[in-house]
């Protein structure tokens, strides 16, 4: 199971993201500016943000499973098709259709690993998804980034999509079945109008029960103002290396998405740090490193702009590992694919609409401005956790056994409340 999911998110974060490296490439191209190019990710994260909680529904009548192998596929062609698009704008509206294929992974794997796992262990099954998603983003960037030049962007598009084919092939083969769609196990033998109406009422009651808890709301907030800075950022970050003054190659640029190796360990780590620290403090302590590193990449020295990068990076990813895991294992037992889906539309709705700020922002007043605004948008997030979120929902247990069984006190509160 977790080389399969792992696969999907390699796959669907390299696709998703491929164009990212080579925005300069594509601005020349089309006579482009910053903001311009920058939709070649925004329609893409947009189109995603949109169709997730659709997709997430659908995942309770027809399960899981069937989502994420039909995603990954998709996705595939989508990308093989990319290449071939005569036209900018008909660029843009392949990058749509993909986002809406990629769209069935992001927002139904946490609910995937949920139901396959419980809450023991679900900390670290969403840590390692995230590690893994944050794996394929860096390759499908390498790849991009050092092809482009001998290839050009076709070229590296295509050989993104290859990626892509090899890890959808092991997902298909690897990923085992996960639990029936709940409307399917509960009105299987009523008539059809009965069960649509059932289903109607059930996806209702289960968006109503996932906007109902405010720690609910700070982790949608959180995704949302996040993903917004990190993209906006990384999106910006290969016009601002390539440019004055630090003047470097196209293929040299791209290595500052090496930094998501640090993403990686940062996420898949998050468990233990809300374990000795818990949620809410390392919630707040990850965005605020996030800032930290920011600030760094204002410098032009080039050592201290890779640090910056490599330390927001990290910070970025812990804080995305961290709530995202909150809002899983918060998630009423009847809203999962709805909570799954509201974050993940935050998410990114937050790197569409974040990405193409930032770039307009980076391209009309240079990397100090953007920096300004990101900064202020994580900052935002931070007041969120600490004004909403009460002291007493965190995650303090010492028992390396009890942190197995729940990643917060108050889960293991219920369980126990259960157990009586």
């Amino acid at each position: 199971m977790t080389i399969a999911v792992a696969a999907a998110g390699i796959s669907s974060f390299a696709l998703l993201y491929a164009p990212q490296p080579v925005l300069p490439q594509l601005a020349g191209q089309y006579h482009l500016d910053p903001g311009g190019a920058s939709l070649a990710v925004s329609v893409a994260t947009g189109a995603l943000a949109i169709a997730v909680l659709p997709i997430a529904v659908l995942s309770e009548v027809v399960g899981r499973r069937p989502v994420i192998i039909a995603s990954v596929v998709a996705s595939v062609v989508f990308g093989f098709l990319l290449p071939l698009a005569p036209s900018y704008p008909a660029l843009l509206v392949l990058r749509a259709l993909q986002g809406v294929a990629i769209a069935g992974f992001p927002g139904v794997a946490a609910a995937y690993l949920a139901e396959r796992l419980g809450k023991a262990g679900l900390a670290a099954a969403v840590g390692a998804m995230i590690a893994g998603n944050t794996v394929g983003g860096m390759i499908g960037r390498l790849a991009a980034g050092f092809t482009a030049g001998p290839f050009g962007y076709h070229g590296a598009l295509l050989v993104v999509a290859a990626i892509g084919l090899v890890c959808a092939v092991v997902t298909v083969l690897a990923l085992p079945p996960g639990e029936q769609g709940t409307f399917a196990i509960t009105s299987a033998d009523r008539p059809r109008s009965e069960r649509l109406r059932e289903q109607g009422r059930a996806v209702l009651a289960g968006l109503g029960a996932a906007v109902r808890r405010p720690v609910l709301l700070v982790q949608y907030a959180v995704a949302l103002l996040a993903m917004g800075s990190f993209v906006a950022l990384y999106n910006a970050a290969g016009f601002r290396l390539t440019g004055e003054p630090l003047n470097l190659s196209p293929a040299i640029a791209s290595l500052v998405f090496l930094a998501y190796a640090m993403g990686s360990v940062s996420s898949a780590t998050a468990g233990k740090l809300v374990g000795r620290f818990g949620r809410r403090r390392s919630l707040v302590g990850a965005l605020l490193l996030t800032i930290a590193g920011s600030v760094l990449t204002l410098s032009d020295s080039l050592p201290l702009v890779v640090a910056g990068f490599v330390v927001l990076t990290g910070g970025f990813f812990a804080a995305h590992a961290v709530a995202n895991g909150w809002a899983a294992a918060e998630a009423p037992e009847n809203a999962r694919g709805q909570v799954g889906g509201l974050y993940t539309l935050s998410y990114y709705l937050g790197s569409s609409i974040g990405g193409a700020v930032g770039a307009t922002v980076y391209g009309h007043s240079g990397w100090t401005w953007l920096i300004v605004l990101t900064a202020g948008w994580l900052a935002l997030a931070a007041v969120a956790v600490v004004a909403v979120v009460p002291k007493s929902v965190k995650a303090s247990l010492r028992d390396p056994e009890s942190l197995k069984e729940a990643f917060t006190d108050q889960a293991l509160r219920r369980e126990q409340a259960l157990r009586r």
